[in-house]
């Protein structure tokens, strides 16, 4: 009875914590552009790590750090999206975020803020040169005053052969 009343607890807090995460998008800066993420896919924003490489994968997917003894695999956003490769620093991030039940890290230059943006705001990504660079990973465009930020589709962001690696990681790990 005791775990039947904890377990209902636990899901409204869940819906509530969706709630409050609704319409709002984590924003960082790649280059000179501002993107956004949707807040919940967002578990945490961490320092950068020591990266362990691992031959033979996407050349954006940089390798695999230790987060607390969770062993996470982290996608350099910039080389994601074929732009020029920035030198990590102390304002390099990377935001845990979790996609389909797996966590992956995205390594950004620097976090923006977070920003809440109404369904009336976001636009359909545009059309010119759609399914090249970064256009096919953006599911909108938000508009916030007079800025606008991409908006990422974090599951279009792995690509099918990061998610298969992704996955076959996931399950070493736990065995």
């Amino acid at each position: 009875m005791m775990e039947e009343s904890m377990e209902g607890l636990l899901s409204i807090a869940d819906e509530e914590l969706e709630d409050v995460r609704q319409g709002k998008y984590m924003t960082f800066q790649v280059g000179t552009d501002f993107f956004g993420i949707e807040l919940k896919y967002v578990n945490e924003i961490i320092q950068m790590q020591p990266v362990t490489p691992i031959p033979e994968v996407e050349h954006f997917i940089k390798g695999l750090i230790n987060l607390r003894g969770k062993i996470i695999p982290v996608i350099d956003v910039a080389d994601r999206f074929c732009k020029e490769a920035f030198e990590y620093n102390d304002r390099t991030c990377v935001i845990v975020i979790e996609v389909k039940g797996i966590e992956v890290g995205l390594i950004i230059e620097n976090i923006a803020e977070v920003v809440s943006i109404n369904a009336e705001n976001i636009l359909p990504p545009p059309t010119v040169g759609h399914g090249s660079g970064q256009n096919k990973f953006v599911h909108g465009i938000g508009k916030i005053g007079e800025e606008v930020k991409l908006l990422l589709d974090p599951v279009k962001l792995l690509s099918d052969d990061a998610l298969d690696f992704i996955d076959k990681q996931e399950a070493e790990e736990d065995e």
